[in-house]
């Protein structure tokens, strides 16, 4: 049977868990008080050849390749959720190496539970029954218990690491019961085998799906499965909450548009209609929410609830078109986070904290940091000429062919009240410190490799914006080998 498997469609997922080793093995070997630059680069070389093997799968030949007796998949989706997570990871780790030398007294660790989480969100990507699925969700959730709480010098990473413990041990329990009474009514975890036996007990089998999605609900933070979001993003080491954010996200979406449109398609009619309350009522809390804030991080946490409910406005579409604008706006999603937290991780370590005083004038002495926040808030907001403006005419534009002509019109009119407090840090950024004002006066100055990866993502947020087809057909062949 090993001869028969096609070992390299996993050798994305071989690859990371021989880094992981590597990695460790490192860390251990160097002195307690040495610099970790051997673990960054190791990481970072590691994380291009795995993503050099991701790209070259892409698009696979001969469609999809399964794995024991079906229960994971390798396609073109699965790859492109698995270069997404990779960009990801990979962008964290540069721009977030210095922020990691002078901050945490673990610095191995962090490196170690990254690759551990981007190996949980690989394996979400490919899952095709629930315990694969489970299987994968939780490793990517225990290695953010640990990254959330890895700041040990700050009382506010702890209580973010605890509340997101708790807050994710309440959802997995009910995961784990809607997964139990789904399998008992159709006696299958497998996603297809499901879709036709959950037509023999529909009543029964319903109430499963509706606790299998709160599950899945809670780590997309959509209202009203967001309580934990807030805090924990505030408390959490900055590069990690642009996991949280991006990632973790992504994770979430890559997974449940498979448990929906393969698993459940004979019950669209039901999750679709679930899916566009829960949207609208994520983009109106989401963005209502973010205009109290004055913590950027918390902000963004916030905003993060509604950019989760522009997604599943195309969800709801239960079509190509809905898949397509799914993972083109997560794709821009991944970038326009890198470049926020590039300025707002080096904000909390230099200036103490990332709220409206510490961005009080930056732009007056650190044009760059300013400029790659503002470019990266605009494209979150939807403005022209940002990729985040075309993704946001793909997502409305399918759940208007849809027939959901009002929640379009829910997430336009919410994307331009969201501008507003976009706006308000931009603003602080430029205007000039009045008499009197608090302001932080030490010029905020980014590494090298920070600066860099953060020009980087900016510049794809405006490429694509107004060049978006090589990602449009990048984003086709996913969902061609998705949808056949």
């Amino acid at each position: 049977m090993l001869q028969a498997m096609n070992f390299t469609a996993i050798s994305v997922e071989i690859g990371i868990a021989a880094l992981m080793a590597v990695v460790l093995v490192t860390d251990l070997v160097l002195k307690k008080d040495a610099p970790r630059c051997p673990v960054v680069w190791l990481t970072v070389a590691g994380l291009l050849g795995v993503l050099a093997l991701a790209v070259g799968m892409y698009p696979p030949d001969g469609g999809a390749t399964a794995f024991y007796a079906g229960l994971y998949i390798v396609d073109g989706y699965s790859i492109f959720f698995k270069i997404l997570f990779i960009i990801g990871i990979l962008s964290t780790v540069i721009f977030a190496a210095d922020y990691v030398e002078q901050t945490l007294r673990h610095k191995g660790e962090f490196y170690l539970l990254l690759l551990s989480a981007l190996l949980g969100m690989c394996v979400l990507a490919s899952a095709n029954d629930l315990m694969t699925a489970f299987v994968g969700l939780e490793l990517m959730t225990v290695s953010f218990y640990g990254l959330v709480a890895i700041r040990t010098d700050s009382p506010l990473s702890a209580e973010a690491g605890i509340k997101y413990l708790v807050f994710a041990s309440g959802s997995t329990a009910v995961l784990l019961y809607g997964m139990s009474l789904v399998y008992g009514m159709t006696g299958t975890m497998v996603f297809q085998n499901i879709a036709q036996g959950l037509g023999l007990v529909f009543s029964l089998g319903l109430i499963g799906v509706v606790f299998i999605l709160a599950g899945f609900f809670f780590k997309l933070s959509i209202i009203p499965f967001h309580l934990w979001a807030p805090d924990v993003y505030e408390g959490a080491p900055a590069p990690v909450t642009a996991l949280l954010a991006m990632c973790s996200k992504a994770a979430g979406i890559a997974v449940l548009l498979r448990v929906l449109f393969v698993a459940f398609p004979f019950l669209s009619a039901y999750w679709a209609h679930l899916l566009a309350i829960l949207a609208a009522v994520s983009m109106v809390g989401g963005n209502l929410m973010a205009f109290r804030q004055t913590n950027i991080k918390r902000m963004l946490a916030y905003s993060s609830i509604a950019q989760a409910g522009y997604m599943m406005t195309a969800m709801v579409a239960t079509n190509a078109a809905g898949i397509k604008a799914v993972l083109f706006y997560a794709m821009v999603y991944v970038f326009a986070n890198v470049g926020a937290f590039v300025t707002v991780s080096y904000l909390e370590m230099k200036r103490g904290g990332a709220d409206f005083t510490s961005v009080r004038g930056l732009a007056k002495d650190s044009l760059l940091p300013a400029g790659i926040l503002m470019v990266a808030l605009l494209t979150m907001a939807g403005i022209p000429p940002t990729a985040g403006f075309v993704g946001k005419i793909y997502i409305f534009s399918a759940a208007i062919d849809a027939g959901y002509l009002w929640l379009a019109g829910v997430g336009f009119v919410m994307s331009m009240m969201s501008v507003y407090y976009y706006l308000l840090v931009i603003k602080e950024m430029f205007r000039d410190v009045e008499e009197g004002e608090k302001v932080v006066e030490e010029r905020l100055r980014l590494p090298l490799p920070a600066s860099a990866m953060g020009v980087i993502a900016v510049a794809f947020t405006l490429i694509i914006g107004v060049w978006a087809e090589p990602l449009a057909i990048f984003t086709n062949v996913a969902v061609y080998t998705f949808m056949r």
